[in-house]
C-alpha cells in the first residue's frame, strides 16, 4: 500500500508499530516515513497519547510504560535504596527548624524523616506508622498522628477519619510519594481507596513537594491523583529522562535532582 494513501487510523497504527520496534520516534522521522507534515505528525501523536497508547516527549514520543503493582512497604524497602537515600538527604535540606511538615507514607518519604530527627522545633504531621515510630520519644519534635483505617501493606492511615483530621491542620511543607508521574496523565497511584486521602493531603500544604525515584517517571498507574501542577517541587534522581524533566520545568514545576 502506498504510504500517502494511509488513513489517519492506519498511519497511527503504523506509528505504534514503529515505536514498539525502536522505543522512541521523532516527529521528523514520522514526516519522512509517512510523507506527512509536522502538523499532521503532531496530531497523530496527540491522538495516540489521548488514548493512553504512547507517552509524548519533547520532539516525539516513547512507549507508554505502565507502573507495576506496588509491593508492600517492607518488601520494597531495598528497591532503589541508593536513589531513595539521595532523595531523602536532598529533601530534608528544604526543611527549616521550627516548621510544620507533613510526611506521607512510603519508603522514600521515610528516608526524608530519617534526616529530620536532629532538627529543632519541628512539628511533624503524618499518617505513616513508621514515621510515628521514628520520631516517638523525641522531646524536641512534636508529632501529630492522623488516625483512620490502617492500610496494612503500607502501614499508613487512610479513609474518612484521616481526611477529617487533615481538614483541621495546615503545614508549611507537604512531602508526598507517588507510584507514577506522567506528563499526560499526571500523578497516579495504584490503590483506589487511598486517592481521596492523598487529595486531602495535597490541600494542607503551603508548598507541595512530591518525591519519586527515576523508575516512577514516565509511568502511569491505576488511580488518577492530581495534575502535575498540583505540586510545587518535584524531587527525583539524576537518572530521570532529561526531556521529561524539561517538560516539567516548562509547566512551572521546580525540579531538584538528587
Amino acid at each position: 500500500m502506498d504510504i500517502p494513501s494511509l488513513s489517519n487510523i492506519e498511519r497511527q497504527q503504523a506509528i505504534l508499530a514503529l515505536l514498539q520496534r525502536q522505543q522512541r520516534v521523532k516527529i521528523a522521522q514520522i514526516c519522512e516515513e509517512f510523507a506527512v507534515s509536522e502538523a499532521t505528525a503532531r496530531r497523530d501523536l496527540e491522538a495516540l497519547a489521548s488514548q493512553g497508547l504512547i507517552q509524548r516527549v519533547h520532539g516525539g514520543a516513547i512507549p507508554l510504560q505502565p507502573a507495576a503493582p506496588e509491593p508492600p512497604l517492607l518488601e520494597r524497602s531495598h528497591e532503589q535504596a541508593d536513589e531513595k537515600a539521595r532523595i531523602g538527604r536532598l529533601a530534608a535540606t528544604l526543611v527549616q527548624d521550627g516548621e510544620t511538615v507533613f510526611l506521607g507514607s512510603g519508603t522514600t518519604v521515610l528516608e526524608i524523616a530519617k534526616h529530620l530527627r536532629e532538627r529543632k522545633g519541628l512539628t511533624i504531621i503524618t499518617n505513616s506508622l513508621p514515621v510515628v515510630n521514628l520520631f516517638a520519644g523525641m522531646e524536641h519534635i512534636q508529632v501529630v498522628c492522623l488516625g483512620g483505617i490502617l492500610r496494612d501493606s503500607e502501614l499508613s492511615f487512610i479513609g474518612h477519619i484521616t481526611e477529617q483530621a487533615l481538614s483541621e491542620v495546615r503545614a508549611d511543607k507537604v512531602f508526598l510519594g507517588v507510584r507514577a508521574v506522567d506528563l499526560e496523565h499526571g500523578l497516579t497511584n495504584d490503590y483506589l481507596p487511598e486517592t481521596m486521602t492523598d487529595r486531602a493531603i495535597l490541600k494542607i500544604g503551603r508548598e507541595v513537594i512530591v518525591v519519586a525515584d527515576h523508575t516512577k517517571c514516565c509511568r502511569v498507574s491505576t488511580a488518577f491523583l492530581a495534575p502535575l501542577t498540583s505540586m510545587h517541587t518535584f524531587i527525583t534522581t539524576q537518572e530521570a529522562d532529561e526531556s521529561f524533566i524539561s517538560a516539567l520545568q516548562e509547566l512551572g514545576v521546580r525540579v531538584l535532582l538528587a
